[in-house]
């Protein structure tokens, strides 16, 4: 499933950011409250916090920004023949499609096309990065009976999991770890 906003700062958006964070150092430079830069910028107090603390510490080139987290090795064309053989689906590359594509199946579909390796962490960043997300089932299962399903929730699981009262202490409290 693909994100509608993608999932990563494209080089484009990354520049744009920066750009921004420059530009809250001319203000921290004047003396401006944090809370006035924050609203002027629409970013949190706390993300403005952060940028002035870097900014005393390093000066303007601590904002500037340190390049993308790991180099891409895909090229756009070798991405965009990624994408399609990934929407010919996982059967059509021998896999059954029972499971569809796992993060493992497509790091391994990239070194067979493209002879390029991935770790399967290298993999979650960069398909986050071009918008995809974590499959979610299209459909349920044939099995499924949903009215057991609805007389389980509304005979049984309160006889399971009968509701707590109020300020009924808990075993973090009893040994003064928690709040209670």
């Amino acid at each position: 499933m693909r994100y509608a906003r993608g999932g990563g700062l494209t080089p484009k958006q990354q520049a744009a950011r920066e750009r921004v964070r420059l530009e809250a150092a001319e203000w921290f430079e004047r003396g401006e409250k944090t809370t006035d830069i924050a609203e002027a910028f629409d970013v949190g107090v706390s993300r403005v916090e952060k940028w002035r603390r870097a900014w005393r510490e390093g000066g303007v080139e601590a904002l500037r920004s340190k390049g993308p987290m790991c180099v891409e090795l895909l090229s756009p064309a070798q991405w965009e023949r990624l994408v399609r053989e990934l929407e010919r689906g996982a059967l059509a590359h021998g896999w059954d499609e029972e499971q569809g594509w796992t993060l493992v199946r497509i790091r391994a579909l990239i070194i067979r096309l493209f002879g390029v390796g991935y770790t399967v962490q290298g993999m979650w960043k960069l398909m986050r990065r071009h918008g995809w997300s974590a499959q979610v089932p299209a459909r349920r299962a044939l099995e499924r009976d949903d009215a057991s399903v609805e007389r389980w929730w509304s005979e049984v699981w309160e006889t399971v999991e009968p509701p707590r009262r109020p300020g009924t202490p808990t075993s973090a409290s009893r040994t003064g770890r928690g709040r209670g």
